[in-house]
């Protein structure tokens, strides 16, 4: 009983987080779940199932508001799904230890990213005013083919590399690749939770009460989030990224 209410609030304040830094889900359900005694690749598998609902709740209202373009969502998400099966094949078997490292450098890494998303967009009306310098079938082979892996890898939506790849390669405006992220990430999470499903990894339980938590708690958020300084925000970002990635690494020191 005591691991259903944790689940419950832990998905509310997964999503709380989500909307509130625009971190995806899987970078808080993942270390919560391990935190409350589930294997490694079991809170990888039943964030995947959690992003679903999450992801495709925020596809439906932006599809709503005329912002989804299908065939831009489906040129990113076709790769995607071959390369999230790559993902899960990697988290089977990985050893505890070496998947609880990974994903506390995947931790580190969402810093840089972030950062690096930052100055792109600080740059972003030079940049669209040139032609892209890959070709786009590469271009989206490479942007949705790397989100695939991680999303199969390490249960988080990939939307994190999605975005500053989609800017740089594809030289969308950073609202077009948002959108057309979440779109994909509902693509991906499907593949990685039928991937882990079939390995009998997902706890469709737990992942149902952490996708809706999480539904719940991004409303409340995104409602607090326009009042906030940036600056608040971005450190904000930073220490609890710097956290997990900590709980990370000493879960893998102990395992």
């Amino acid at each position: 009983m005591t691991n259903w209410l944790f689940l419950i609030f832990g998905g509310l304040f997964a999503g709380f987080m989500a909307g509130f830094l625009g971190v995806g889900g899987g970078t808080v359900l993942v270390p919560m779940q391990i935190a409350l005694g589930y294997a490694p690749v079991q809170a990888v598998a039943t964030s995947s199932l959690a992003i679903v609902i999450t992801a495709t709740s925020g596809t439906i209202q932006n599809w709503r508001m005329g912002f989804i373009n299908f065939q831009r969502v489906i040129l990113l998400g076709l790769p995607a799904v071959f390369t999230t099966q790559i993902g899960v094949y990697l988290a089977n078997i990985f050893s505890s230890k070496v998947l609880l490292i990974t994903f506390g450098l995947l931790l580190l890494l969402n810093i840089l990213l972030v950062a690096w998303r930052k100055r792109l967009i600080l740059t972003e009306t030079d940049a669209y005013n040139q032609q892209p310098t890959v070709d786009p079938n590469i271009a989206r082979i490479i942007t949705g083919g790397a989100a695939g892996i991680l999303a199969g890898l390490f249960g988080v939506g990939g939307g994190i590399i999605m975005v500053p790849l989609q800017m740089v390669l594809l030289k969308e405006p950073i609202k077009v690749a948002i959108q057309t992220s979440l779109g994909v990430i509902v693509i991906i999470s499907i593949s990685a939770s039928v991937g882990h499903a079939l390995r009998g990894n997902i706890l469709f339980a737990e992942g149902l009460i952490l996708g809706f938590g999480g539904l719940l708690g991004a409303q409340v958020s995104t409602r607090f989030l326009p009042k906030l300084p940036d600056k608040t925000v971005s450190i904000t970002f930073r220490i609890l990224l710097a956290i997990l990635s900590a709980y990370m690494f000493w879960k893998a020191w102990h395992s």
